[in-house]
């Protein structure tokens, strides 16, 4: 049963039950070879463009939830080579646009892999460049099973009939109004090193430890916002002239907490920058995570 309590919450500050991501940004090699890909593959669609950047969204909303930006010539990421980003998760609203975004692929000739995770349903693709994306649904709380302190999860076959099935035949339009991002996957050095930047310091609880070479992270009880992996082990991290994660958002829902954990990651002994109304801050392998509040 979820209703009891379940992870271990770190010593100091918390984020907030109501934090959650807000965008990505990418470097891309071509941006006119990734907007083709991200409107036909995935179904944004740019609400913004200038010289070497647009941003994407969902059908019908006005905010970004994918930002590119283009570095002509940066060279493809092969699979697990870098450390940096594994996968960004794109959360669909129900498991019907789930359903009807694998019919979708089928009829694209997409490729994609897929998996059972028990606390959600998800499909991978990856980008012209490499980049790694995750296409998921959640399943309701009620259903994640936890056992002792830890939140359940594992990697299993995906019944995609039964999933085309739930969507009803409808056919797929895009990536629906209320798809957020869901969580990021980040591939570290060092479990240990993750857990003191993005645990200790940052404020995530910790919800699943027992995954082998992962730790998983979350504020307000998700399964997770974020997770971290040991799977490119020895790896560096993506070089300037490589596709790669740029940045990507936590959104709090005031003031008060961010600068909650803007002080409590200087504590840690980690350099946080003003960027406006914003906090810059790097993990120990180079990726950069914005602290930014919620509009109001």
């Amino acid at each position: 049963m979820v209703g009891q309590p379940y992870g271990i919450q770190p010593p100091r500050f918390r984020l907030p039950d109501a934090t959650r991501l807000g965008a990505v940004t990418l470097q891309v090699s071509d941006l006119n070879q990734s907007l083709v890909y991200y409107e036909r593959v995935l179904g944004l669609v740019p609400i913004a463009r200038a010289a070497g950047v647009a941003s994407l969204a969902p059908v019908g909303e006005s905010r970004g939830l994918v930002h590119l930006r283009e570095r002509p010539g940066a060279h493809a990421v092969a699979r697990n080579a870098r450390l940096g980003l594994y996968h960004f998760a794109i959360l669909l609203p129900d498991r019907a646009a789930l359903g009807r975004f694998v019919a979708h692929l089928s009829e694209i000739g997409a490729a994609a892999a897929s998996a059972d995770h028990a606390v959600s349903e998800a499909i991978y693709l990856w980008d012209p460049d490499g980049l790694g994306i995750e296409v998921y649904v959640d399943r309701p709380r009620s259903a994640w099973r936890v056992q002792g302190r830890e939140l359940f999860m594992t990697t299993e076959r995906l019944d995609l009939r039964n999933l085309v099935t739930a969507a009803g035949g409808e056919r797929w339009r895009g990536m629906p109004v209320g798809t957020i991002l869901g969580h990021m996957h980040l591939h570290v050095g060092d479990l240990a090193q993750a857990s003191a930047f993005y645990h200790v310091a940052l404020g995530f609880d910790q919800t699943v430890w027992s995954f082998p070479g992962a730790l998983f992270l979350a504020a307000g009880g998700y399964h997770h916002h974020l997770g971290t992996n040991t799977w490119a082990a020895g790896a560096s991290p993506a070089a300037d002239d490589e596709a790669k994660l740029l940045e990507w958002e936590i959104v709090l829902p005031e003031v008060q907490a961010r600068n909650g954990a803007a002080e409590s990651l200087r504590a840690g002994g980690y350099a946080v920058e003003e960027s406006g109304q914003d906090r810059l801050v790097s993990d120990p392998w180079g990726t950069t995570l914005r602290l930014t509040v919620a509009a109001r």
